[in-house]
């Protein structure tokens, strides 16, 4: 079910979705997405597929979460990234592997805790995370090189623009129920840049929401 095979045969269908980076290819080759999935679930977790992973959330789809990445990596610094929405920790292990530090937040305290098992598991440690709402990112710990969102709201959150660094890029699905784009935001200067790469669908980003 985890076999080598099964995991060539998502990188095959990455490459010819248009994924070409090379270091992104081999983190997503070499990361064990089994562990992030439920065990019923887990002869699933090499399709390239969302999956569920409890409390109406779900892991992305492979192909997004490397094209996410990928446009991240291309574009510029990868020193500090912030990632909203931890979920199962999956993102967050790609992401890890890639930049120095991670900065993740989850709104939804067992998924955090699961996550940072997950973590945990792989011998990940340059990762800092906490339960709050996503949307209002991390001032704390601005500027960032990069901040992914893995939940989509209407409209992109100003308070996350505002936390990335010059030349920061923002990567986060827009829209509703029936039409999200996922957009790559730049900070030049005062300005931002925005371009629109991918239609996805992704759960809603939920402000002023914080479960335990």
């Amino acid at each position: 079910m985890t076999s080598q095979r099964t995991r060539e045969r998502l990188l095959g269908q990455l490459i010819d979705q248009g994924i070409s980076s090379m270091a992104v290819l081999d983190v997503i080759r070499t990361t064990p997405r089994h562990i992030f999935v439920e065990e019923a679930l887990s002869h699933r977790a090499y399709d390239n597929v969302a999956l569920p992973i409890g409390h109406d959330q779900t892991i992305s789809q492979p192909y997004v979460v490397a094209r996410m990445t990928e446009a991240i990596v291309n574009s510029g610094a990868m020193d500090t990234v912030l990632e909203i929405g931890t979920g199962c920790g999956y993102q967050t292990a790609i992401l890890a592997r890639l930049a120095k530090k991670v900065y993740s937040i989850e709104r939804i305290k067992p998924l955090l805790d699961k996550a940072r098992r997950n973590l945990r598991l792989l011998g990940i440690r340059n990762v800092d995370m906490k339960h709050a709402d996503g949307s209002l990112g991390w001032p704390e710990r601005k500027p960032f090189d990069a901040i992914i969102t893995t939940a989509a709201p209407q409209h992109v959150p100003d308070e996350l623009k505002e936390q990335l660094a010059e030349g920061g890029r923002l990567i986060i699905p827009v829209g509703g129920e029936h039409h999200q784009e996922l957009k790559l935001i730049t900070r030049r200067g005062d300005g931002f840049e925005e371009s629109s790469l991918d239609l996805v669908r992704f759960v809603p980003l939920l402000t002023g929401q914080v479960q335990h």
